[in-house]
């Protein structure tokens, strides 16, 4: 009986989740209470499933690498969740729609080679916009959901000496709201994704041949609203978007 109730709650929360992101609507983090921990990924792959069926994986994003996002955020552990080709925008991009409640953080990305090591990290802004209402959820509620993966935007090129040390700032409409180093995605970003490469293994999977992988924002996230220009600086590269 214990088994029907935790499939039943993983279906629920499944079907909630998919139809709340085809409608572009939000959901009240009471309707998905119930879900266990040990069920987070099983819902992700399901709502993964059905929202983007036919779509081109593009690598990989890990949320909560950070204790500012995760004090943020009130999340205890990292997560991870896959990117897909429609995510992905260039330097300078304009968001103009696909998003309900966008925040923005800054990342330093990795771009995977052909033997699976970094060809080259990037700068990055990610914006995450969560289903769950006012960004109400738990660890099990924000896996479900893909852990908020909305767009990745790619930035100027980093030198792969040295990244933990890098400072971050992140200004939103040319004022800095935010200031972090580049060791607070899990001490280094190439710690986050050796991370990233063992939960894989464990998951059966593993990266490919130009994968993007982010690794986790580096400050706590700042609001996205129409009209707003957020800019990231990781050391001496830039990445930038801006919301119509």
């Amino acid at each position: 009986m214990a088994e029907e109730t935790n499939v039943d709650v993983r279906r629920a929360v499944a079907e909630s989740i998919v139809q709340a992101r085809r409608e572009g609507r939000l959901l009240s983090p009471e309707e998905g209470r119930r879900l266990p921990v040990v069920d987070a990924y099983a819902v992700q792959d399901v709502v993964i499933a059905q929202l983007r069926q036919g779509e081109v994986r593009a690598g990989w994003k890990l949320g909560y690498t950070s204790d500012a996002m995760r004090r943020q955020m009130g999340i205890d552990e990292p997560n991870l969740g896959p990117l897909f080709e429609s995510m992905m925008l260039t330097n300078d991009a304009v968001v103009s729609s696909g998003v309900v409640q966008p925040k923005a953080e800054p990342e330093i990305a990795a771009i995977i080679g052909s033997d699976g090591q970094v060809v080259e990290w990037r700068a990055a802004i990610e914006v995450v916009d969560s289903v769950w209402e006012g960004y109400a959820f738990d660890w099990a509620l924000n896996t479900a959901d893909g852990s908020s993966a909305a767009l990745v935007v790619l930035g100027e090129a980093l030198s792969a000496d040295g990244l933990a040390r890098l400072p971050v700032s992140l200004a939103r409409n040319g004022s800095i709201e935010q200031h972090g180093w580049g060791r607070n995605a899990m001490g280094d970003p190439a710690a986050a994704l050796q991370w990233l490469i063992e939960r894989l293994a464990e998951r059966g999977d593993q990266l490919c041949e130009g994968d993007v992988v982010i690794t986790g924002g580096l400050t706590a996230a700042v609001a996205f609203e129409s009209g707003d220009v957020i800019e990231a600086a990781i050391g001496n590269a830039s990445v930038r978007v801006s919301r119509r």
